[in-house]
């Protein structure tokens, strides 16, 4: 297999040496698209990202991977997450895994003490966290980097009802081909607005959901979904409709939340 390192990125994005799979999905590469070595069927599939190197061995032997389920009675933190979001140009880019929007610099949020810069978010269908075993059609990812290298990832149901207006744009102007970028001019987006109105959430250490699977990132998922209608669902499964890793097995985690966390956290 090839393992040729990735391209270097600027201070701003991570920089380190690994294979043409590494971080394709969660570091803004101009050149992921190109990505052929891992996908989400078959031989390509999350079964096998363990055998693409050894940095991706923590795929199958990890014992803190993304997504999980999360199950009715887990505890859920108050919405104490400081977010602090600006306006952003709508710089989208296919993969050739998913559309992902990368952000302008400046926005960030402060959770657990700590300042996470927004670098970028993306969708996958169906949702890859699971409440009680049950899939939203849809999930985004905010993604953020602290500046001692740290990753955390806020998650949000994305349910059909109503359309939404701060997705719109987006889901309007989608590049359709591997590789290929697009800014839509003179219009702005506020990753703020694609929040949902209740900020509470659920707080569990985990991984990257894609290859190489990295482990240390800090997950906030939102208890509640926001909608998408119909059109903007079907819209994003036009180009990407089975992009989601299976939920992972909890092992020793356990939930942190307001109140103590159930037997269902661990085994």
């Amino acid at each position: 297999m090839n393992t040729n390192t990735c391209v270097s990125f600027s201070s701003r994005f991570v920089v380190r040496s690994c294979t043409t799979a590494v971080l394709a999905t969660m570091v803004l590469s101009a050149n992921a698209g190109d990505d052929k070595k891992w996908g989400y069927t078959g031989e390509l599939g999350p079964a096998n990202w363990s055998q693409i190197s050894s940095d991706c061995a923590v795929c199958a032997d990890g014992k803190e991977q993304s997504p999980i389920d999360i199950p009715a009675d887990a505890p859920t933190n108050d919405a104490d997450i400081v977010f602090s979001y600006q306006p952003s140009a709508i710089n989208l880019l296919n993969n050739g895994h998913t559309i992902q929007v990368n952000y302008d610099a400046g926005s960030f949020m402060v959770a657990e003490g700590k300042k996470f810069t927004l670098l970028q978010f993306h969708f996958h269908a169906l949702s890859e966290h699971t409440f009680a075993g049950e899939h939203t059609p849809m999930e985004v990812h905010f993604v953020h980097q602290s500046d001692d290298g740290e990753y955390a990832v806020v998650g949000v149901m994305l349910d059909r009802g109503d359309a939404h207006a701060a997705f719109g744009p987006v889901l309007a102007n989608m590049p359709v081909n591997g590789g290929e970028t697009l800014t839509v001019e003179g219009v702005t987006i506020n990753a703020s607005a694609m929040l949902p109105a209740d900020q509470s959430y659920y707080r569990y250490a985990g991984s990257f959901t894609t290859p190489p699977c990295t482990e240390g990132v800090r997950w906030f998922v939102m208890t509640t979904p926001v909608e998408l209608s119909d059109a903007q669902v079907s819209s994003f499964e036009s180009l990407y409709d089975n992009n989601y890793r299976p939920v992972q097995p909890m092992h020793e985690r356990e939930f942190s939340g307001a109140s103590a966390c159930c037997g269902a956290c661990g085994g």
